[in-house]
């Protein structure tokens, strides 16, 4: 049987997921992936049983491996123009 992850292991993998999605340079992936990991979290915030919660916590470190590799491969072929969300107003 998994051992259900400690808070600060969950708060780990938060911050983590926050950090990477910052990675992205487009705004509506780097939104998209904050917004995905916020929601995530949210949801499974009142897990009660170890095995489920050891088994979404094992998901979501999969998942930030994904982000991690999507971000230095987005990195590579990144639009130069900015989207109209990060242009300042002149």
């Amino acid at each position: 049987m998994a051992a259900a992850p400690t808070r600060a292991e969950a708060l780990s993998l938060f911050r983590s997921l926050l950090r990477t999605a910052r990675q992205f340079s487009d705004y509506n992936i780097r939104e998209y992936t904050r917004r995905r990991a916020a929601d995530a979290f949210r949801e499974n915030r009142a897990l009660g049983d170890a095995a489920a919660a050891a088994a979404v916590f094992a998901d979501g470190k999969k998942q930030l491996e994904v982000a991690k590799r999507q971000a230095v491969v987005y990195s590579l072929y990144a639009p130069k123009a900015k989207s109209i969300m990060e242009m300042k107003l002149q």
